[in-house]
């Protein structure tokens, strides 16, 4: 691993640990703080979908036209001063302008997959993908236990005064990373558009599937943990933290396989979360439940290892970003579906989520790129 790439991989590790504090805990923070109802909480969650839905397609293609690294640099400070807001909120409507604002910041997602995949120099894209990413879930693992005593302790606004500190030193590891030059595309015969892709199309229908399916059941698990499980805050962080571990392992395993092969995986061991919410009793089974969980994150770079092989260099960055707000209009659509459910109905969120994973998994089965038809050697 060169670098570039360990630094990007020890500033996502800080990262992790900083938003492991705070983030799972967020619709808990909604409901105790703010007095929001779970129906709020969910509509509250989509709105923040959006605002990270609106950024990923322009960004994306600004990385492709400007160069990844100013684009890094942006979003990190973002995060930073987004996570200061929400510490010092006093009232809801400051703390939703530092909320919303973080979810902006979710369009470093392309040019930093696409900064990977470019640095990545011989090393296979889905493990590059996935294990940078792995470092970031293992930074996560150390925050949500830490963030939990913190708010017990101090209230939950010092959890993210204390991941602000982290995150300026994040920060600091971004800055030394080299810039990249643009990808070019041959001005004699340039690829056709994504839109006219159909094997892009095709995918991004498959992917749109799959991320309704793992997501609809996590928005409102943590206010099941604490509301209906009668777990404290100190025990859901050990959960949030055995999920983080969860995401490392995960990303790291299934990306010994083929893209295709470990983005079915990654389905059946979301339905096995979602099986041991619904039917778990006791802390150890709830945080083998989130270690399963750790499939969602995987199956990400499982995906945009499978896109790139559809796509040409210079479309790098809009078809991650294209990717990305299909993911980020799936965040608007499903918490106010769960809170929906949620209100009626606690429990009825788990079967209906492993119904409609069960046909994502199908769904990509039969209509997932083949490494055949895509000149991909497997690797397993």
């Amino acid at each position: 691993m060169n670098r570039n790439l360990v630094l990007i991989a020890a500033s996502l590790f800080l990262w992790g640990i900083g938003e492991g504090m705070f983030y799972n805990f967020m619709p808990i923070r909604l409901e105790a703080d703010f007095l929001l109802s779970k129906q709020q909480i969910g509509w509250t969650l989509g709105a923040f979908g959006f605002f990270m839905a609106l950024m990923h397609l322009p960004m994306g293609h600004l990385s492709d036209r400007l160069g990844r690294k100013p684009l890094l640099l942006a979003a990190w400070l973002a995060g930073l001063f987004a996570a200061l807001t929400m510490g010092l909120a006093k009232s809801l409507v400051v703390f939703l302008i530092g909320f919303f604002a973080y979810g902006m910041t979710a369009f470093v997602s392309s040019p930093l997959n696409s900064y990977i995949t470019a640095a990545r120099g011989s090393l296979d894209l889905g493990r590059a993908l996935s294990t940078i990413s792995a470092m970031f879930s293992f930074g996560m693992t150390l925050g949500p236990v830490s963030g939990g005593w913190i708010a017990e302790r101090y209230g939950m606004s010092a959890s993210y005064l204390a991941a602000s500190a982290l995150f300026v030193f994040s920060n600091a590891c971004l800055f030394f990373i080299e810039a990249q030059p643009l990808d070019a595309q041959d001005a004699s015969a340039p690829p056709p558009t994504l839109w006219k892709n159909p094997r892009f199309v095709n995918f991004l229908a498959v992917y749109a599937l799959a991320f309704f399916a793992l997501y609809l059941a996590q928005p409102l698990t943590p206010n099941f943990l604490e509301g209906v499980r009668r777990l404290s805050l100190t025990e859901i962080g050990w959960i949030f933290s055995a999920g983080a571990l969860g995401n490392s392992m995960m990303m790291l395993w299934l990306s010994r396989l083929q893209p295709r092969r470990g983005f079915i995986a990654a389905q059946f061991a979301v339905i096995l979360f979602a099986a041991l919410m619904w039917r778990g009793v006791g802390l150890p089974i709830f945080m083998l439940g989130y270690f399963l969980l750790g499939g969602f994150r995987a199956a990400k770079p499982l995906a945009m290892a499978q896109i790139r092989a559809l796509i040409h260099g210079s479309q790098m960055g809009i078809s991650y970003g294209a990717m990305e707000t299909v993911g980020s209009v799936i965040l608007v659509i499903a918490p106010p579906i769960a809170g929906f459910i949620f209100d009626r109905n606690p429990f009825a969120i788990y079967p209906l989520a492993m119904g409609v994973i069960a046909l994502s998994i199908a769904v990509s089965y039969f209509f997932a790129p083949r490494p055949v038809d895509e000149g991909l050697a497997p690797t397993i």
